[in-house]
Parts: C-alpha cells; structure tokens; sequence
C-alpha cells in the first residue's frame, strides 16, 4: 500500500493540471471501489473548480470551489495517472480507456487524470470542506510526521509506558499519521532500535534521535518519488526509486550495510507484517 512519501509524490505530480483548473467533465465507471461513491458524484465534480490540492497521511484532498472536498485513497493499487498534458519532459497523450479506469476528471486545461485501481482497494468520497478533518477517515489521525505538531516531547508522552513494540506503536495512525511498514523498518534500523523493543524502553537518547530521523527518512523518499515495489506509480506513470537505497526492509539474508558489522540482515513477522533488522545494528 502506498505510504506517505508515495501519496505526497502523487499529490505533487497532480499539483500543475489540477490545483486552480477546473473539471470540465467528472466521469465516474463504477458504483462504488472499496466503499460505494457518494450520489451523484460525477454531476458534483462537474464544473468544480480545484482550489487547492492538499494531502493528509495517506489521503489526498481536493477542495473545490463548489465548498466541497473530494477525498482520495489510493489502497493498495490505485493510480492517478495524467495524460494530455506536459509532465516533467514529456507529454503523455491520453491512452485507450482501460478495463480498471474507475474515475476520469478531464481538466478545463486540456489534462485528464484518470483514477485506476485494478484490486479496487481505493477509494473517494465528496464531504463539506468546513469541517472536513471530522470526516471519519480523518477524525482518528494523528499529527503529520512531517508538522510542527510532531515532536520529540510529544513522542516521549504517547510512548511512555506502553508495552507495545516500538515497530507497532510507529504503525499506529492515531500516534502519528501515514508511517507504513517500509519506512518505519528503515528508520528503525537508522536508530540502532530493534523492532521488537518495547516502545517504553526506548530511551531518552534514542528517543530523541526517531523524530529527525522519521522526517529525515520521509524527505529522502520523497526526493526519490517513493518506493515503487509492485503496483505504485508517479503521477507521470513512472516509479519511484527510493527501494534502491533500502537498508533493511525486503534485504532477509543479505548483510548489513553497516561497515563493519558482518552480520546478515533477519525478519520476524509482527502483527501480520514483516520487519526486516540487522541483529547486531538493532538492540
């Protein structure tokens, strides 16, 4: 599933034909993707003007002139792909319609961003943009990990005590919004901190190193345009690249490349999901 550094790089591509254009024309293939899509949503988008293009975590909001935001989540294959417009260097003529294109916007500008999701994980829905951080998706979250509302103090305060490991407290979106598996395993490792550790036995010295490392580790995928591992494209249809500088996540069996270290690199599966460590790096 698309993290962070994904989201906020799709977010990004889609800045140029989206933010400030209008959508001529909203089509809408499908009742419904991994929820049913709010009534009348195509007619809703139609004529709307995009006022801004923003992200939370892992979702991406557009707020439109119409006092509405449509809400978008890319589950685990979405794509919002651009086609009849310049990107980067390149100018992507619009394809053929395909089999999984769930919602075409054709912008006032010439653009189309088409939405296409062939597991149908994803998701959209429109909600009053007065109010829209109440949106039940949004309620819950907690501070972006990346805002001035994440801090070292902050940190300290939600992990003390809690006997949880300090991998599973990082995945848990009411404690800091948008870290995913991946990034996480890469910060961890960063930190010298073994997944399993109890998130109360973190220290205060190594407490203060996981908040500039999480934002160090977030800013270089983003760099990269995110990980591209299986399904996840840019917006220009390109991957990511930051799976090239991967430290420990999806290395099980190759060594560490801390100089020096000569251990190889394990996994242990931790509520379902694989963390990747160096034993000797990691305590």
């Amino acid at each position: 599933m698309p993290e962070l550094p994904e989201v906020e790089t799709v977010r990004r591509g889609l800045l140029p034909v989206m933010e400030g254009q209008v959508i001529a024309r909203a089509q809408v293939n499908r009742p419904d993707l991994r929820w049913p899509f709010p009534l009348g949503m195509a007619d809703r988008l139609t004529g709307a003007r995009v006022d801004a293009l923003r992200r939370r975590s892992k979702y991406i909001l557009a707020d439109l002139s119409t006092g509405e935001t449509l809400l978008v989540h890319l589950g685990m294959s979405g794509r919002m792909l651009i086609s009849g417009a310049q990107v980067g260097g390149f100018h992507h003529d619009h394809p053929a319609p395909a089999k999984h294109d769930h919602v075409v916007l054709d912008m006032a500008g010439g653009a189309r961003v088409t939405f296409n999701d062939a597991r149908r994980f994803g998701a959209m829905d429109l909600m009053p943009t007065a109010g829209a951080e109440a949106h039940p998706l949004l309620s819950v979250l907690g501070p972006e990990p990346l805002g001035n509302d994440f801090h070292e103090d902050y940190l300290a305060a939600r992990l003390r005590g809690r006997a949880t490991p300090i991998k599973s407290a990082l995945l848990d979106q009411h404690l800091v919004a948008g870290l995913g598996n991946i990034y996480v395993c890469e910060v961890l490792f960063r930190a010298g901190i073994h997944p399993a550790r109890l998130a109360r036995d973190v220290t205060p010295e190594e407490m203060a190193r996981l908040v500039p490392l999480i934002r160090a580790v977030l800013a270089e995928a983003i760099e990269a345009g995110g990980s591209s591992l299986k399904d996840y494209r840019q917006a220009d249809g390109e991957l990511g690249y930051f799976q090239h500088r991967f430290r420990v996540y999806d290395r099980e069996g190759q060594p560490c490349l801390t100089p020096g270290c000569g251990q190889v690199l394990h996994r242990i599966v931790q509520s379902g999901r694989s963390s990747f460590f160096c034993p000797a790096c990691q305590r």
